[in-house]
């Protein structure tokens, strides 16, 4: 696995701030997500061919989001598939070309003018098994949560989760699909028989399920202080400096997505 920074996207780090992984099997390697530009995809393709001479078979993505997928154009090629949850090409066409456009300040345009947005041609609905000879990746697709297009791998033999963004160490969560779906599914994800984690943010390994603890209980904040703050009559403006504040001291890059957390959360929320 590669770690990326903890941090906002900026031309010196090229977008590398998600994790990405790589498994080899006896046949083939698949990697999971390609990183925040074509620099770091190509960079990943390197790590590959530093680990093995086996052909690359599959990209799986864990969701749309650009740092997960702007270096997918890097790794197309004959007898590479993409993979991904069944909603996701339908997000990358409805939110791609605004990622292009607010993320061309970030990135510049040289690194922008390199990225193809490539919907996955293998599409999982349920669960799915890959197998890489002697190696077998079980993919599972989640209902809404921190995108509507949550995908996570499990490689069955090491007992290892690639959770992608279900699971934030460090980084403090972001939610862009829903807060009381990311909750509901809590239960079902920590059922999965894995040992360890990497999560989509946070440059270490956990054990598992005790990694989703943290997540849990800022998510669990954010939901209870939000509800209080709707039951008052508080408006929007006035509530989101309140809505998970107590967290504030136990995550990295807080106050970059906290506010847009709370807002989520009171939208969603105020329908309930």
């Amino acid at each position: 696995m590669h770690f990326g920074n903890v941090a906002l996207t900026t031309p010196g780090n090229a977008g590398d701030i998600a994790n990405l992984g790589i498994v080899v099997g006896h046949d083939a390697v698949a990697v999971i997500d390609t990183g925040g530009s074509v620099a770091v995809g190509k960079a990943l393709l390197a790590a590959v061919r530093g680990v093995t001479a086996l052909p690359l078979r599959y990209v799986i993505n864990t969701h749309e989001h650009p740092d997960h997928v702007f270096g997918n154009a890097a790794l197309a090629g004959p007898g590479v598939t993409f993979v991904g949850h069944h909603n996701l090409p339908a997000s990358l066409r409805a939110h791609g070309p605004f990622y292009l456009h607010s993320f061309r300040p970030a990135l510049g345009d040289a690194a922008i003018g390199q990225v193809r947005l490539i919907p996955p041609a293998l599409l999982v609905d349920g669960s799915k098994e890959l197998d890489l000879g002697g190696r077998k990746l079980l993919l599972t697709a989640w209902p809404p949560a921190h995108s509507d297009c949550d995908l996570t791998v499990l490689d069955e033999q090491a007992h290892f989760l690639f959770a992608g963004d279900l699971v934030f160490l460090d980084h403090v969560p972001v939610i862009d699909g829903s807060l009381n779906g990311w909750l509901s599914l809590l239960p079902r994800l920590a059922a999965l028989p894995a040992d360890r984690v990497l999560p989509g943010h946070g440059q270490r390994i956990a054990p598992w399920p005790q990694a989703l603890d943290d997540e849990r209980r800022y998510l669990l904040s954010i939901q209870a202080d939000a509800r209080r703050m709707i039951a008052a009559g508080t408006p929007l403006a006035e509530a989101v400096p309140f809505i998970g504040r107590s967290e504030r001291g136990r995550w990295q890059l807080f106050d970059d997505y906290n506010p847009r957390n709370a807002t989520a959360a009171f939208s969603e929320l105020e329908w309930e």
